[in-house]
């Protein structure tokens, strides 16, 4: 049991990829006249336009089970013109001076990221980055960022112990045709917690006499063993209303069934009722001819049932490297969650981002492992169980403007 919450964030290195490094003549802290520095900044120079950005602690891919304080914050520089590999240097105050840290090229997007430390010593660290002259743009500096506005978590749970913490209950318990889970449901049997994370499983149900015939729009010949699987989530016991959700997961191997990390409103989604279901990730297996991840944003209008979002484009590019997967190792998925956009991420890469019809309502996190209806022909039984795991959970609320 190990949920707690304002969380204060503890002194980190920078431990910035040596590929990244690079050095250059500090600057004079002086250069900037705005303080103290907030989140977000925006530069308009030079017929350039700078907007840089520190979110929190949301890079953090590896092997194995990993703090959370560990995991390095994610800060974007937006850049336009956009320059394709225009080289951008990420600079932390130091004193009265500006000291590089790291450097990145712009993407086609704009785009400059990097993974620095979220504290020296205890304290917040503020950032900025210079934008070096290329091809009739002259260098430029952004205003600075600051990294304090991320300190203390709202929520986190890193899954110490033996045990679930009481925050989490049990979801699903009851086999749903009209949820496309005819065959399966949640089951304490198959979450378990250890090693500093949870185990989310596929398994069969060992309780079941008489195998499971599909019917329906996902009707297929056959039948199939009862499944059980893991669905947790904090209904009734922590919720919140905008800022930042994310969750280090390692995501099962095979297809016939889909692991996620996602949001409900605290009331529920039913016809008529308020607010999205958002589902910040969904993984449907490797070797799927889509890739496997996906985003989705759900909601009723009336009656009617909308839904917005799909397959996650060119996700080898998010990977670590070649050898790198998303069965093989943790990667952070989050969303940014403001009144007008949701902005979901991969190790504080952006993946794509929604507008309108924004949830305003309080939401909670959900995990799970499931085995739709439509899914379990796609797996043979004698490849059960399957297991995703979850090696922490973090949020950070932030005041609606």
């Amino acid at each position: 049991m190990s949920a707690r919450r304002l969380l204060t964030g503890s002194a980190l290195a920078l431990l910035l990829p040596a590929s990244l490094l690079a050095g250059s003549q500090s600057g004079s802290a002086a250069d900037d006249a705005v303080a103290p520095a907030a989140s977000v900044s925006l530069l308009k120079k030079f017929t350039q336009r700078v907007r840089l950005e520190a979110l929190p602690q949301i890079v953090q891919h590896g092997g194995r089970t990993a703090a959370s304080d560990a995991a390095r914050t994610a800060i974007t520089a937006t850049i336009s013109p956009v320059h394709v590999g225009r080289r951008v240097q990420l600079q932390v105050q130091d004193g009265p001076e500006w000291r590089p840290v790291a450097t990145a090229r712009q993407n086609r997007k704009g785009r400059a990221q990097f993974a620095a430390a979220t504290t020296g010593d205890g304290d917040a660290l503020t950032y900025r980055v210079k934008a070096m002259a290329t091809r009739g743009l002259r260098t430029v500096k952004s205003h600075p960022v600051s990294t304090a506005r991320w300190l203390d978590a709202t929520f986190t749970d890193e899954f110490t112990g033996s045990e679930l913490d009481p925050v989490w209950n049990h979801r699903g318990r009851e086999h749903w045709s009209s949820s496309r889970r005819t065959c399966s449901k949640g089951d304490p049997r198959a979450v378990s917690v250890a090693g500093g994370a949870a185990r989310l499983s596929v398994i069969k149900d060992p309780d079941a006499t008489t195998r499971c015939k599909v019917r329906g729009r996902d009707a297929s010949p056959g039948k199939y063993a009862y499944r059980l699987s893991g669905h947790i989530g904090t209904q009734g016991a922590f919720s919140f209303r905008y800022g930042v959700a994310a969750a280090r997961v390692k995501f099962q191997r095979l297809r016939g069934q889909h692991g996620a990390f996602w949001m409900q409103p605290v009331d529920g989604m039913y016809a008529g009722a308020a607010g999205s279901e958002i589902d910040v990730v969904e993984y449907f297996g490797d070797d799927h001819p889509q890739g496997g991840l996906a985003t989705f944003m759900h909601r009723y209008d009336g009656k009617r049932r909308v839904s917005t979002g799909g397959w996650i484009r060119n996700q080898a590019s998010y990977l670590a490297s070649r050898r790198d997967g998303w069965s093989k190792n943790y990667h952070v998925f989050s969303v940014e969650w403001t009144p007008r956009t949701v902005i979901f991420r991969i190790d504080g890469k952006e993946t794509g981002r929604m507008s309108g019809h924004i949830s305003d309502v309080r939401q909670f996190p959900i995990l799970s492992l499931i085995a739709a209806d439509y899914e379990i022909p796609k797996i043979k039984e004698r490849r059960l169980p399957q297991h995703m795991y979850v090696d922490w959970v973090r949020v950070w609320e932030t005041p609606a403007p």
